[in-house]
């Protein structure tokens, strides 16, 4: 199938924009930013907003998720949005019982540990998908001629999450299931990979064009685990847009040892964290474009060391057939706006050569 007619890639609208272009290794004359995390709580706007609406609330009101997409578009005037929501949605579309706990993160009321706790998970519903479909509707009405990022889980990440009954500094459950009882742990994996897939589908169908996979704790595996166990699901969500021509991008902490293996598992573009150099990161992935990566903690020092921190990612990133430049992870909230503001207009105006 492929995309509707008025999807702004098939009317043009954002086909040619720097984000795209870079995506597709085409040649641009200023590298194109936009930063994980930018709309959210760095934002006065953002803090006003979301005061006393709770995290996935917001996620589903579409009116809102709208305007908080936009809000760092408006501030920063960055090349890109990325749908405002959360790894757990299609989990809870599905009935997964789920909620954000303000300073721990995703918690869910029934942890998934056994076979029959996988064979228990209800299936997701594509009507349940259409609160996300009209907000990408809605946002991308809104952007014009700005491109909007779709986003989801990688299944070891969202599993992982469920494993754990919330978040984990190693994902020791996680990782015995899949040692003690491969099983079960592929069953509730190919689950994973199957509503993020249709998660991620339906914001591409809805307007989206690019998209992002985000595999936040995959470098809690090791090389050979990560390909055995991990690497099969991920490859099946990103096959969730087969026959939608936008780019694929992927993005993991850690990841620097399965660099070489993500383009055949369908990623167009690699995303990289801060502790690899992205020239590093080159070698390892010669034929494909990279996005990243800004240390998250360079943004709280100096205006002088910020600039010189960006102007060695914008030098090592023009190695690679095309670079989009972001953040090697989140954006801290304690973070000053004006520091991404004054990033966004510095990589604005440094020329690229070649």
């Amino acid at each position: 199938m492929p995309l509707p007619e008025n999807h702004p890639l098939e009317t043009g609208q954002t086909r040619d924009s720097a984000l795209l272009r870079s995506y597709r290794g085409e040649y641009v004359t200023a590298r194109p930013v936009w930063f994980m995390r930018q709309a959210g709580r760095s934002l006065p706007e953002y803090r006003a907003l979301r005061a006393d609406i709770p995290m996935l609330q917001a996620c589903l009101e579409p009116e809102l998720v709208t305007e908080i997409t936009l809000q760092p578009v408006r501030r920063h005037g960055v090349d890109a949005a990325i749908l405002f929501s959360d790894i757990v949605i299609p989990a809870l579309l599905a009935g997964v019982e789920v909620e954000i706990v303000p300073g721990r993160g995703p918690v869910f009321a029934h942890p998934v540990r056994t076979r029959a706790d996988v064979h228990a998970l209800p299936d997701l519903d594509p009507q349940a998908l259409d609160v996300i479909r009209r907000a990408v509707a809605l946002t991308v009405a809104a952007l014009g001629t700005t491109p909007l990022i779709a986003f989801a889980g990688a299944p070891f990440t969202l599993a992982s999450y469920l494993v754990e009954g919330g978040p984990s500094k190693d994902q020791l459950r996680a990782r015995t299931m899949m040692r003690a009882d491969p099983q079960t742990w592929d069953a509730l994996a190919r689950w994973c990979a199957r509503v993020s897939g249709a998660f991620l589908r339906a914001q591409v169908e809805s307007g989206a064009s690019a998209a992002q996979v985000f595999d936040s704790w995959a470098g809690s595996l090791d090389r050979e685990t990560w390909r055995r166990h991990a690497a099969p699901h991920t490859a099946r969500t990103i096959a969730a847009l087969d026959g939608l021509a936008v780019p694929r991008v992927h993005f993991g902490l850690g990841t620097a040892g399965v660099y070489d293996l993500l383009p055949d598992l369908g990623a167009d573009v690699i995303g990289v964290d801060w502790r690899t150099p992205l020239d590093l990161a080159h070698e390892r992935a010669p034929r494909v474009p990279l996005q990243g990566n800004i240390d998250p903690a360079v943004l709280g020092a100096d205006w002088p060391a910020v600039a010189d921190h960006v102007h060695d990612v914008l030098r090592r990133g023009a190695a690679a057939p095309g670079h989009v430049v972001n953040l090697g992870h989140g954006v801290p909230p304690s973070t000053d706006p004006d520091v991404l503001t004054r990033i966004v207009e510095l990589v604005h105006a440094t020329e690229v050569r070649g």
